[in-house]
């Protein structure tokens, strides 16, 4: 398995190499990328699909299909989150921040917290 860092590098390599990183992006541009693929993770769910579900659309005709295939799409919440995190990888490797550092920091601090912190309803 590779590493949080191994990832974040593929990922941002895959972004400069398909060219999205040619013309300079603002940080608040990347948040609302970020942001963009958990709203369709929830559109996704609004339109009935379980956070769970997959399926492929074939990329010329649009249909849909079980088969997962370079012809094919994946789709629905579980490729969708994947999509946050690829991005959030990539953001990581724009700013050369250490990721799975951060995590581990973070991830130790919040098992310090105490039951349902902060007391806020969604």
């Amino acid at each position: 398995m590779k590493s949080i860092n191994d990832l974040v590098k593929e990922a941002h390599q895959n972004a400069v190499s398909k060219g999205w990183w040619d013309e300079e992006r603002s940080f608040g541009e990347i948040i609302a990328l970020i942001h963009s693929e958990a709203s369709e993770a929830l559109e996704d769910y609004r339109s009935g699909s379980k956070p769970n579900e997959e399926w492929y659309q074939h990329k010329i005709d649009g249909a849909t299909y079980t088969q997962h295939t370079p012809a094919h799409k994946p789709c629905g919440i579980p490729s969708e989150l994947a999509d946050i995190v690829i991005r959030v990888f990539d953001a990581c490797g724009r700013y050369g921040i250490d990721l799975e550092r951060a995590i581990a920091e973070k991830m130790t601090y919040n098992a310090t917290r105490p039951q349902r912190h902060g007391g806020k309803v969604i």
